[in-house]
């Protein structure tokens, strides 16, 4: 099955084998026809599975035809990263045609994106905050708007963007065609594509579940040697590009300094850097220049590296759904990837939920010749029934007088009488 099944133009054909793609991934096959043929489309379907090119190619191939210079696809996405990923891509799959887009996002100059929209655009893509302020100052006319793609859109959710993106359902024209993508759906995003999407398709690729192509181990360990288990695995691990996730900025921050003093190529990406700072350091990762970037979970949704071997969770995520995008990161284009997580006696219950989502025991390791100290690495997340199997057997307890176990029931002892 090749891209050629979908009859696109011939410019946006050409597009297709310049940047390399042959065949389509499922999510692909399923979800180009239906948007092709002006269906809503709800899509389901973890990070690296295509879903971004399932809705660039329709969208490319109905701006071929029509007016220009006016919003006519407007993206919705939760983070700078994510609304860049998707503009570079558009702009690659729309590089033969007079497509032009725009990125709106916060933290960077307004006035260069409201200088860009008076050019003329026809894709946007933006979040949800400097949208509404483009919105308010009247810099950005929606009511052309054809085409509303919703992307990650349970991730909008978890960042509290929902209300934000009902203040601009409400400016765009009724009558348009709504695509719909998330990897889960809780409550809150069933409901609102329940109240936006008409007659949707839905198309169902692997959700709540990472891509076959990763491998993944749990290596128990207290947090105290983290760091130093780290840099071991690095040092006896055939690594390509390494992305390690922690809970915190300021964490990210002083692991990577710590790394790049000890001789390693490895940069930051956390909340606290400028833009500019912060596609730099995701160029240098893309590119070659960093081997390792140290990232907090603003960026498990906005970085598309096809040449991540590694994933290692220095701090275990905070959910399910974070762990399966955090892992998404590597294993993509059909490659392999392998995923490592540093959990610590306060991850048990948590490690025990993404164990019951995934449906099966992540292999627990130890590192070979990693002084542990102290620790037993195998004595951690063990079941209740193995801790149950490993205790000593309990001895009878003496049988007790009535008078004794009173005593006890009643937490008092009799007052002596007087000698």
């Amino acid at each position: 099955m090749s891209f050629e099944q979908f009859s696109f133009d011939r410019r946006i054909a050409a597009a297709i084998k310049t940047v390399g793609y042959t065949t389509p991934t499922p999510i692909q096959q399923q979800a180009i026809p239906p948007v092709l043929a002006g269906h809503d489309v709800l899509g389901l379907a973890q990070t690296g599975t295509g879903k971004t090119a399932a809705f660039l190619l329709p969208i490319l191939q109905r701006l071929t035809k029509g007016p220009l210079h006016r919003v006519r696809a407007l993206i919705i996405a939760p983070t700078r990263e994510l609304a860049e990923q998707i503009h570079q891509m558009s702009a690659d799959l729309g590089q033969n045609v007079r497509v032009r887009g725009v990125t709106v996002y916060g933290g960077v100059s307004k006035a260069r994106q409201v200088a860009a929209l008076r050019r003329g655009a026809e894709i946007v893509v933006a979040c949800p905050g400097r949208l509404l302020d483009l919105l308010g100052d009247g810099a950005i006319d929606l009511s052309h708007v054809e085409v509303l793609v919703l992307d990650e859109a349970d991730r909008m959710c978890d960042m509290g963007f929902l209300p934000d993106i009902r203040r601009i359902l409400r400016v765009l024209p009724p009558r348009r065609q709504t695509l719909f993508f998330a990897a889960t759906m809780p409550r809150d995003i069933r409901r609102l594509a329940d109240q936006i999407l008409n007659d949707p398709v839905t198309v169902q690729i692997g959700v709540m579940a990472p891509v076959e192509t990763v491998s993944h181990a749990l290596y128990p360990i207290p947090h105290r040697l983290k760091k130093q288990l780290l840099l071991a695995t690095l040092q006896q691990t055939a690594t390509g590009r390494v992305l390690i996730f922690t809970r915190t900025k300021y964490r990210a921050r002083n692991l990577a300094r710590d790394l790049t003093k000890r001789g390693y190529r490895a940069s930051a990406l956390q909340g606290n850097m400028s833009q500019n700072q912060r596609e730099r350091a995701i160029r240098g990762f893309r590119d070659g220049r960093y081997d390792v970037l140290v990232a907090t979970d603003i960026a498990s949704r906005g970085i598309d590296v096809t040449a991540i071997t590694h994933v290692i969770n220095f701090d275990v995520p905070d959910t399910v759904d974070a762990y399966i995008h955090r892992i998404g990161r590597t294993g993509r284009a059909h490659q392999t990837g392998v995923a490592y997580t540093f959990a610590t006696e306060e991850n048990e219950s948590m490690v025990h939920e993404i164990e019951q989502v995934l449906g099966a025991r992540i292999e627990r390791r130890r590192l070979p010749g990693f002084n542990y100290g102290d620790f037993v690495p195998e004595k951690q997340f063990q079941s209740t029934r193995e801790q149950a199997r490993q205790r000593p057997p309990l001895r009878p307890a003496a049988p007790r007088s009535r008078r004794s176990s009173g005593r006890k029931r009643y937490g008092h002892t009799p007052a002596r009488k007087a000698a």
